[in-house]
């Protein structure tokens, strides 16, 4: 093949969303179609010299940038989701919905799809739009406009349909609460304040745990699995290198996930959400042994007398948090727990994490999100070698304290091109993990839905003192859905419950948009059929790959597939027969919209847009001096006066008097934190009664081969044994992990087809049993391809969200839970199965996707 027949163009593959690129790539495209995805190298267009290439020197060794993107496995496999026969190719219209008549609720996720045209769906939701308006007002229309996926600047995948409605007069959004890292958010915050991302400062902590780290601790995180989608193969690469310089790596988590396998010298096996036992019984040995640092806790902190009483066992609990006290909670035992302690005293000790996991996102979750805080301050943190990084979504909010790498001179934005939603607070707003509770309940303004907080990562803490309501005054309560975001059922807290409230007859019409038949699609009344950014022009930015910040021009690759428009466009159509085009657009075109990010991206003054645009991308350099960057909490542990923290005090609030104040009786999220196993609101843990019925604990974790519900249907990674397991029937079910032990008391062998249920419903898996998970415990990742079996109970796929706690963080915190929930497992027949359920086990299906298409449309 001569290279003069293949085109190549510059992508950007990472999955965060939001406008917030990664994983550049060169994409080799021939007669119209993706041939190969290919690392970008950085130097094909400059001579590096000029982006000042860093290099950290540490204990007699060298990490440097790389000269290329470090692209992830997702990226590679990514060419398999474009022409992935899932694809929505043309408008489609449930065929027993008539929006002059019968709406046939009930039958969502039943009734089969017909096609129709671009003219008639958009005139169907304008009409309907007009008709709500008229009937309810505009504030009786859900915007779900947020969530992970690709990409996209301009043709932004979440949220366009905002812009309209900004223009329109009005709108209630579904708020995102900051889902990866509730605990932080809810808990972490009120310690040590840190907005607005509620997290650690990690500023140039690459060079700070190399230089003086002598252990990292991986508490609940996996290294080679959660930055892939967001960041790449940085944090890969430099885990290997911390091994190579004599750093040591523990990993503290019920499985011994990728990262684990690949980098651990240790492994601290934990039952999940039991963590707070683990903290509090170090920080006991801590305070018995007189191990930690007591001028830190007196200059830096307020309220650690309270927090001391509690583990010593010296207020009303009475309860010494000794670590036989935790060995039977967490599972760790006493002699490993006591060991750890004794070892983080005498050493340097920084904690690492990648967001997720049942530390941070299952029930309580702010209780070890603030421990952890508590944890780190008694050995003095902000010392040099005693910090906190993330490893996933560096530079964060452009902020320096969130770049553990060396800093860019520039951190570009296309924030001013954006298209999507704009992260203005709206005056009608329900946060995502209410929204099955508000559309089934009977709320008025009179008898409104309340909860506390906007939700939406980057608020300030205080905002989470403020009561809202649902609906505001003077609003109705919702009549109609648009999403763009069509995975609720499958990522967040509860999903048979979504799926009970779109079968309401209250809701009386759901627009979807998409590129992929799949999730909550199958609910949707009419689908728009969206295209790939392959198949767009467009502009990025990657901040987040570590070795530079860049900027890329992101030529279409291929022709949009079928009918499909970009997300932009398909509510451009909409907005058409508005008659409010012009307003949408702001009387800009695609090009002129990209030039805009270009020029407002900060690097407009390095570089002319022509030449960005020949060459195809552009770095920012590496910061002069970068290495004078403050290190972690470095400056507030040299002088905490001059260096406040954002809390009132401006020091750890180890004791929070605004929670205090604020929530007088909340018992779940006290002023100070506590271990809690369960309460009026959770009873998911092995010290309660339930888990008699449900024996065991979940672990639902991103997934290793998707990000989210992205890619379900890749055939590449679905050959791979630790992405399905298939079963005797040939349908490839979801890898449910499964002790030895556990296994055999169950009668499963590996391979088995296995039932996941609890009093919420149940689904399905395939049993990959491995020595890999702690017993009591099974690990099930989440986002796997919704295939119902009878809607709203039961499923096949292995979407264990749907099982998950309906019920918010805690009762002030309106975050998610889902992972580290009680469950039991068994094993079953599939033929039998398939005779009971003849319609959900007859569908049309190939291992190489998944369920077919076919199934759902009418021919």
């Amino acid at each position: 093949m001569s290279n003069k027949d293949i085109k190549t163009v510059y992508k950007g593959t990472g999955l965060c969303s939001f406008g917030i690129g990664a994983n550049l790539a060169e994409i080799d495209v021939k007669d119209g179609k993706v041939l190969r995805t290919r690392p970008a190298r950085y130097d094909k267009a400059y001579d590096m010299e000029q982006f000042r290439p860093w290099t950290i020197k540490a204990r007699g060794s060298e990490f440097s940038a790389c000269n290329k993107s470090l692209i992830p496995t997702h990226a590679i496999g990514y060419k398999k989701r474009i022409t992935s026969p899932n694809r929505i190719l043309f408008p489609l219209k449930r065929e027993d919905w008539d929006p002059n008549g019968e709406r046939n609720p009930q039958n969502r996720g039943k009734s089969k799809f017909v096609r129709i045209s671009w003219d008639e769906a958009t005139d169907i939701i304008a009409s309907e739009i007009k008709r709500v308006e008229k009937e309810y007002g505009l504030y009786s229309v859900l915007l779900q406009c947020d969530g992970h996926g690709e990409t996209k600047v301009v043709h932004a995948a979440h949220g366009c349909n905002t812009r309209l409605f900004d223009v329109l007069g009005g709108y209630t959004m579904q708020a995102r609460q900051p889902d990866s890292w509730e605990g932080w958010y809810w808990g972490a915050k009120h310690v040590w304040g840190q907005d607005p991302v509620g997290q650690a400062d990690m500023g140039n902590l690459l060079m700070d745990i190399a230089e003086n780290t002598d252990t990292l601790v991986f508490w609940g995180c996996d290294m080679e699995t959660t930055p892939w989608g967001w960041g790449g193969q940085m944090p890969s690469r430099y885990c290997n290198w911390l091994t190579e310089i004599g750093v040591k790596q523990v990993y503290i988590c019920p499985d011994v996930n990728y990262g684990a396998a690949a980098h651990n010298d240790k492994w601290v096996p934990v039952f999940p959400n039991t963590d707070a036992a683990l903290h509090l019984a170090i920080m006991y040995t801590w305070l018995t042994e007189d191990t930690w640092d007591k001028d830190y806790i007196a200059t830096h902190s307020v309220g650690f007398e309270y927090l001391q009483k509690y583990i010593l066992g010296e207020d009303d609990d009475k309860t010494p948090k000794t670590p036989k006290w935790a060995e039977p909670i967490c599972g760790v035992p006493a002699r490993t727990i006591k060991a750890l302690a004794r070892n983080w005293a005498k050493k340097a000790f920084s904690i690492a994490h990648c967001n997720g996991g049942s530390l941070i996102r299952s029930t309580y979750s702010h209780e070890p999100g603030r421990l952890e805080v508590c944890l780190m301050a008694m050995q003095g943190m902000g010392a040099p070698g005693r910090n906190i990084i993330k490893f996933i979504e560096w530079n964060f909010y452009g902020l320096d304290t969130q770049q553990p790498p060396p800093k860019s001179e520039v951190v570009p934005s296309l924030d001013k091109a954006y298209r999507g939603y704009n992260f203005v607070q709206p005056a009608s707003f329900i946060p995502k993990t209410l929204i099955p509770q508000a559309l089934l309940g009977d709320y008025t303004e009179d008898n409104p839905l309340s909860w506390h907080g906007f939700t939406v990562a980057g608020w300030p803490r205080w905002d989470q003192f403020i009561e809202y309501h649902y609906p505001i005054p003077g609003a109705k309560p919702i009549r109609m859905i648009w999403t763009d975001t069509p995975c609720w059922t499958t990522c967040w807290n509860g999903g048979n419950s979504m799926i009970e409230a779109l079968h309401s007859d209250r809701i009386e019409t759901i627009i979807a948009q998409h590129p992929w038949l799949e999730n909550d699609c199958l609910y949707a009344d009419l689908i728009l059929p969206i295209n790939t950014k392959y198949e767009e022009t467009d502009i990025g930015v990657d901040n987040v790959g570590g070795s530079y910040s860049s900027i890329y021009y992101e030529e279409q690759a291929v022709e949009p597939l079928g009918e499909s428009k970009s997300d932009w466009e398909a509510v451009g159509e909409v907005a058409k027969k508005l008659g409010v085009y012009d307003a949408y657009v702001e009387g800009k075109s695609l090009e002129e919209w990209i030039r805009h990010g270009f020029e407002t991206s900060g690097l407009q003054d390095y570089i002319s847009y022509e030449e960005f645009k020949k060459n195809g991308y552009y770095l920012s350099p590496t910061a002069e001096n970068w290495e004078d960057v403050p290190r972690g909490f470095e400056l507030f542990y040299k002088d905490p006066e001059e260096n406040a923290l954002n809390t009132p005090t401006g020091k750890l609030e180890i004791y929070s008097e605004s929670l205090a104040e604020n929530f007088p009786d909340d018992d779940e999220r006290g002023p100070y934190p506590k271990f809690i196993p369960y309460g009026d609101r959770h009873q998911e843990s092995r010290l309660h009664p339930r888990s008699e019925k449900y024996p065991y604990l979940i672990v639902s974790n991103h997934p290793k081969w998707r990000v989210h519900a992205n890619m379900d249907d890749i055939s590449w990674f679905r050959e791979i044994e630790t992405c399905k397991v298939t079963g005797p029937d040939g349908y490839q079910y979801e890898p449910v992990w499964i002790n030895p032990k556990d296994a055999k008391e169950l009668g499963v062998v590996h391979g088995d087809i296995v039932k996941i249920y609890n009093d919420r419903g149940w689904t399905m898996g395939g049993a990959y049993v491995t020595e890999r998970i702690l017993p009591g415990v099974v690990l099930q990742d989440h986002g796997a391809r919704l295939d119902p079996i009878e809607d709203g109970i039961s499923d096949r796929s292995g979407a264990n969200n749907l099982i998950c706690p309906t019920a918010t963080t805690s009762k002030n915190a309106p975050g998610e839970c889902t992972s580290g929930f009680l469950v039991a497992v068994e094993k079953v027949d599939v033929f039998a199965m398939a005779k009971q359920y003849p319609e959900a086990f007859g569908r049309k299906y190939d291992k190489g996707i998944g369920v077919s298409i076919e199934n759902r449309i009418k021919q």
